[in-house]
């Protein structure tokens, strides 16, 4: 009679399990991606020095820049810099959120219980009480409650990977930038030093001069107001070299020091190509780690909305215990007669909370619609960003053609001026102005192709390419080993569920 029961039971409950699961259905809008306003091609695209095909390449720095100092720096970078793991440990919280969300499929409930008491009744005997039991209960997914969190936390994931893939890119540029602000830095600084050079024949000249009193001592005062006026440039541009080398060793994850032995293979400011790829302006949405980034966020807060409506319907479990318990016979506990269990099938209804509930679900469709907006004003901001690169790196490539001519018009003019000096035919307040202009001439020429190649890293930063070199590899995956050996030092639940 006893086991008929048991299996009539158990029947039962299968029938109200496999109803529950034949019911399930997410509930809320699924997710589609937002049409984007994209212009079909750049407004400059017809410059010779642009083409839309083909597309970027992935190691842009090396193939523009053929400089091995930049590209050695890159690699330390991205193996070092802090920042960089940062991102990448964002990525392994958002996987362990992930797992999380997926656990909650399962049984939500499941514990071993137990007890025993003991007490006296004068003038009784003393008696005790035993019992052991197991439980365990289960939220049915009918509504897709439980999918939802799961779809929004795989969002997560996708948007985690995407900023991780931004700091890339970010680092990239900014060791491109400041390695070619170093080398500017530094060719600026060997023109000025030229330059006091040619001040200090000038000075010699004109002191010359006036102890065999052809000239007055103006000449001379005015020789050295220009030396000396060189003289402070330079020991201004030599801390802003040293700060500019502090901040590429920060960058490169190492505390600002003398990074001399980086940079000692100098041969002046690389030479890059001008033929540059831009693709198309549709290639952004999937190549900018941003504009992914944004769109995952988008998808993660559709799967809220969705979450938040399961909150108006009713949340079925299934649950069941199976446990013994005895009296002063403890040594009966897991004897069948002293066996009991059973099962059951509960909901729980939230039918006076739905103004609540219903003001949730517009606040996460608010959410959404703000991210939606977001989204869309990151994409016409990336095109900007693109158009705006594009634009100042033409414009420096035209200033270093016309700034290139006026140095060597300035250089002649020197030249030509002290030679003229020396015989008397010229006044020094000529020299002393053509030589003004000379060192104000190389000096705006250096600053300027030094502008055209940061401009450029830029334009290359704006396009969103760099990423892909990681591959199909999780950013977490590349996270160092010592950082993992940190991780497993402090507790040992890691042990096995790092990734390989």
């Amino acid at each position: 009679m006893k086991h008929s029961l048991i299996m009539r039971s158990v029947t039962i409950s299968s029938f109200i399990i496999a109803g529950l699961l034949n019911g399930c259905s997410s509930v809320g809008p699924d997710y589609e991606t937002p049409a984007s306003l994209v212009e079909s091609e750049w407004l400059t695209y017809k410059n010779q020095q642009l083409a839309e095909t083909p597309p970027l390449e992935i190691k842009w720095w090396e193939s523009t820049f053929n400089d091995s100092t930049l590209n050695n720096l890159v690699e330390i970078a991205l193996s070092d810099n802090l920042s960089l793991r940062s991102a990448g440990l964002r990525v392994l919280q958002a996987r362990q959120k992930l797992a999380i969300a997926i656990g909650n499929q399962y049984p939500q409930t499941q514990a071993l219980q137990g007890n025993a008491q003991s007490g006296a009744d004068f003038p009784a005997s003393a008696s005790q009480q035993y019992n052991a039991g197991f439980n365990l209960s289960w939220e049915a997914d009918i509504w897709g409650r439980f999918q939802r969190q799961i779809e929004s936390a795989s969002a997560d994931l996708d948007y985690s990977v995407a900023d991780y893939d931004g700091v890339m890119i970010s680092l990239v540029s900014d060791v491109a930038q400041n390695y070619l602000e170093i080398r500017t830095t530094q060719k600026r600084l060997e023109l000025f030093r030229k330059n006091l050079k040619l001040q200090e024949e000038s000075l010699r000249i004109t002191e010359a001069k006036y102890k065999a009193g052809d000239v007055s001592g103006l000449d001379s005062e005015q020789a050295k107001t220009l030396l000396f006026n060189t003289r402070a440039t330079i020991s201004s541009l030599e801390p802003t070299l040293q700060q500019l080398k502090n901040s590429l060793a920060i960058l490169l994850g190492k505390p600002p020091h003398d990074i001399s032995e980086l940079l000692k293979n100098n041969q002046g400011l690389p030479l890059f190509k001008d033929d540059i790829a831009l693709g198309m302006p549709q290639n952004l949405l999937r190549r900018r780690p941003d504009i992914r980034s944004a769109e995952k966020q988008l998808a993660s807060q559709s799967a809220q909305i969705g979450y938040a409506i399961t909150e108006l319907y009713p949340h079925f479990s299934i649950g069941g215990v199976i446990g013994t318990n005895t009296g002063n016979q403890g040594s009966y506990l897991f004897r069948e007669d002293y066996s009991n269990w059973n099962t059951l099938v509960s909901f729980d209804w939230n039918i006076f909370n739905y103004g609540r509930l219903k003001s949730n679900i517009r606040l996460q469709d608010a959410l959404f619609q703000q991210l939606l907006e977001d989204y869309r004003e990151t994409v016409l901001e990336a095109q900007g960003e693109v158009e705006n690169s594009v634009v100042a790196f033409l414009a420096s490539k035209e200033q270093v053609v016309d700034y290139t001519q006026a140095v060597i018009s300035s250089t002649n003019a020197a030249r030509l001026s002290q030679m003229q000096y020396r015989d008397g035919l010229v006044n020094f307040n000529t020299v002393i102005s053509i030589l003004q202009t000379l060192a104000s001439q190389q000096d705006t020429l250096a600053q300027t192709e030094g502008n055209a190649a940061t401009d450029l890293v830029t334009l290359y930063k704006a396009l969103g390419g760099g990423w892909e070199i990681r591959g199909t590899q999780l950013p977490d995956t590349l996270l160092p080993q010592s950082t993992f050996d940190e991780m497993l030092k402090r507790t040992d639940f890691w042990e096995g569920n790092l990734p390989q």
